[in-house]
């Protein structure tokens, strides 16, 4: 049964993205509120001790919202704080690490600096993926059936891709490459992918950027047709010189992951480089080789910021043994490799670990070492012996956090130092009640990574009690 709320004031932000009101001891979640709204809700969902809900009616408008910039806002699900001022949107993600880390982690005065916004709001990404659908989203009587479209998926709708007019996440000529690849495709009578019937013979457009102004696309298709295949490419090549590197993907799987399939190069470089400026003056920029499936931080200003925290934090005085947990395609290992006596990095994901080693050899890295394996496997007090003891960890696991064998590796070793990067403070804040047993958290630094969600990227750094 539907119940509708009246006049109750959003007073948070939510880590999901949600609004936070409250009805007398009901919490209630709503989409794209911002506090200090006063609204009525239509609870459609009601829980014990929650309910979710959607805003039907404004009585007071908060002083801390503003008009969305993006058409699409509200409908694409990315972006879901545009209505939020971005310096209210700091407010909350700095209120987020620090309820956490005092309801998860049970300290009760964290120091948590002020958190590091991003310079540029607009812009700031270095990858994004559109997809091709032959079902189109639109909103009214035929909702969901027009097409064809190329764009981002609708929230919880596999099947439905709502069709891009203009995106705000990269700079131009992304917007450009997108229509023009889509008139191209609708002009010359290709079809769009039918993801209920994997059938189509175009699927996904990924476009990749650098700080140098390096840009790479890979187009995906469902079908081998190199007669259709090969004077698209040509055609976006022509019309788009800025384009630097061009791969091509057949993927006649169910699924859309690339990763195991042949990367085909089409034209220009086989990687594009991005440069970082070094930890410490007097030393070269750090350079890294980003190829069509590399993992790369997607706000390559703010990654900037980000491993200069971790290093600090570090504070090396060139004898350090180092190791770097959840290393990836070992950004952070290359960062601060001239300035440890070595880094010991361990990745699961082994064409990552490929991209490591070929990082550390682009910067002369030569007192780096990889190896491919689950942290919790491999990090054991024999491995440890074997390769040094470490003096400090970083680790920057995905989401779901570290995995406790390595939390209990890690206090049985013991190094002086741990610099914890997350993209998840509540995992984050349960790892570090773990590690209280034996550490002191000294202070976190969160970094906005990502401006207009509610995400937040946090730098950790405790010393052995």
């Amino acid at each position: 049964m539907v119940k509708l709320l009246e006049k109750v004031e959003i007073i948070d932000a939510g880590s999901e993205g949600n609004a936070v009101a409250r009805h007398g001891d009901l919490v209630v979640f709503v989409p794209y509120g911002v506090p200090g709204d006063v609204v009525d809700i239509e609870v459609f969902k009601s829980k014990r001790s929650y309910a979710e809900g959607r805003i039907i009616k404004f009585h007071r408008y908060s002083e801390n919202r503003t008009e969305p910039f993006c058409s699409h806002f509200g409908i694409c699900g990315g972006c879901r704080w545009q209505q939020m001022n971005y310096g209210s949107q700091l407010h909350f993600k700095q209120k987020q690490v620090e309820d956490t880390f005092k309801r998860i982690a049970k300290l009760d005065n964290p120091l948590i600096r002020p958190i590091l916004g991003s310079d540029a709001t607009r812009g700031y990404r270095n990858k994004l993926e559109f997809t091709f659908s032959s079902r189109r989203w639109v909103t009214g009587p035929a909702d969901g059936e027009a097409s064809p479209a190329l764009g981002f998926h609708i929230p919880k709708r596999w099947d439905k891709v709502l069709d891009i007019d203009h995106c705000y996440l990269m700079e131009e000529p992304v917007n450009a490459i997108r229509l023009e690849a889509r008139r191209y495709a609708i002009e010359k009578g290709l079809s769009f992918y039918d993801a209920r019937n994997n059938a189509g013979i175009l699927r996904n457009m990924i476009l990749r950027t650098t700080t140098r102004g390096d840009l790479m696309l890979i187009m995906v298709y469902g079908t081998n047709e190199p007669d259709r295949i090969l004077p698209m490419l040509y055609h976006l090549q022509a019309a788009f010189p800025q384009i630097t590197s061009m791969f091509y993907v057949v993927n006649e799987k169910k699924n859309d992951i690339i990763n195991d399939l042949e990367m085909r190069h089409y034209a220009g470089t086989r990687f594009i480089t991005e440069i970082l400026p070094p930890f410490r003056k007097n030393h070269r920029e750090v350079s890294f080789r980003i190829g069509p499936v590399s993992f790369f931080q997607t706000n390559p200003v703010q990654a900037g910021k980000l491993f200069r925290i971790a290093a600090e934090y570090l504070s090396p005085e060139g004898s350090e043994m180092v190791y770097d947990l959840y290393t990836g395609t070992g950004t952070i290992a290359n960062y601060i490799a001239p300035y440890v006596k070595q880094v010991i990095g361990i990745e699961s994901v082994a064409s990552a670990v490929s991209d490591a080693g070929i990082n550390a050899d682009l910067n002369a890295n030569a007192n780096l070492q990889f190896y491919a394996a689950e942290a919790e496997k491999l990090l054991t007090p024999g491995f440890i012996s074997e390769h040094g003891h470490p003096n400090a960890v970083i680790t920057d696991p995905p989401r779901n956090g570290m995995h406790e064998k390595v939390i209990q590796t890690l206090l049985a070793v013991l190094p002086g130092k741990i610099v914890y990067i997350s993209c998840n403070p509540a995992t984050q804040a349960r790892d570090i009640f773990m590690l209280k047993e034996r550490y002191n958290l000294v202070e976190c630094q969160p970094v906005d990574m990502f401006p207009h969600t509610q995400h937040v990227e946090n730098v950790a750094f405790l010393t052995l009690a």
